[in-house]
């Protein structure tokens, strides 16, 4: 018969309880203990989320359908959130918008926070002119507003999702370089990066395996603020009826039109899907500041 001896069986235990602290549950339940605020934000994004997949079985009806014999009618248990102008459900078309405004929203920041993260890194890890060039477009992209530079895109493209998706990626990238950058260039002056180099490894292998994981903390923030920053910006391009148009729901374009023409015989149409983009990027706002504390050891205070 085998035996175990104490040491293996220490070795053992303790490889089983890093483990345990390393499994994303514990991490979870670690962040919402140390994080209540953020644990709300996050629940709040993952409640509009799951309306947005869960659309199609949650709406009671079609989005797109017309009903002229029930239009502008008050919250009822028929239509829980009431009509709007057309007859058409406000909450089916705020579970549908929720489609839209999840996609846009992630869509834009993940594309433009990845093609942001490869030029901060670049920008950073190579230097001399080709980060000075960098810098200088980045700049000159920085000096519009947000908005603005969206609907300079919008008018060269035209509306529709696909193209609101590329209007407002544009003016995430620099913004989020600029940040990675910033945290790239301390990176490059450390030892292993050095280390690296003497060793022989090529640029990409020094960027993908060594500076791109340890710029990961303040690039996941930056993503999270630009999932609110998309989903406010597709409402605006929208409401201004440059973003999604009918018949696809969407949070903005529910503002827009009848919204203030019955503002006051029937608020509920402007007030449900304005009350959706506040919940959504609040919550995103909340996750995204605590998520801020939880990976920068200065603020974490634990």
């Amino acid at each position: 018969m085998s035996s175990v001896t104490p040491i293996e069986t220490g070795s053992a235990a303790a490889a089983d309880e890093l483990e345990l602290k390393r499994s994303p549950l514990r991490i979870v339940i670690s962040f919402c203990l140390h994080e209540p605020l953020g644990a709300f934000g996050m629940l709040l994004v993952l409640l509009m989320a799951l309306a947005a997949v869960s659309a199609d079985w949650l709406a009671p009806f079609d989005p797109t359908a017309n009903d002229f014999g029930a239009m502008t009618e008050a919250p009822s248990w028929t239509h829980l959130l009431g009509t709007d102008q057309f007859g058409r459900d406000v909450l089916s078309r705020i579970l549908f918008g929720a489609q839209t405004a999840m996609v846009v929203g992630f869509t834009c920041a993940f594309v433009g926070g990845a093609l942001g993260l490869v030029i901060g890194v670049g920008s950073a890890y190579f230097g001399g002119r080709i980060d000075l060039v960098l810098q200088r477009f980045l700049d000159v992209l920085m000096a519009f507003p947000l908005i603005i530079l969206a609907l300079a895109v919008v008018s060269i493209f035209g509306t529709g999702v696909h193209n609101v998706i590329v209007a407002i990626t544009v003016p995430l990238v620099p913004r989020c370089a600029r940040v990675v950058r910033s945290s790239a260039l301390a990176i490059r002056e450390v030892p292993y990066i050095d280390a690296a180099r003497a060793c022989g490894f090529g640029h990409s292998r020094i960027i993908l395996r060594h500076m791109i994981p340890n710029v990961m903390a303040p690039f996941l923030i930056v993503i999270t603020a630009f999932v609110g920053q998309a989903i406010l910006a597709e409402a605006s391009l929208s409401y201004l009826g440059l973003g999604v148009q009918e018949p696809t729901p969407a949070w903005g374009l529910m503002l827009q039109g009848g919204a203030e023409e019955y503002a006051l015989s029937a608020p509920w149409i402007a007030i449900f899907p304005g009350l959706a983009i506040a919940l959504t990027v609040f919550g995103i706002s909340l996750f995204g500041d605590a998520l801020r504390d939880a990976l920068d050891p200065k603020l974490r205070g634990r």
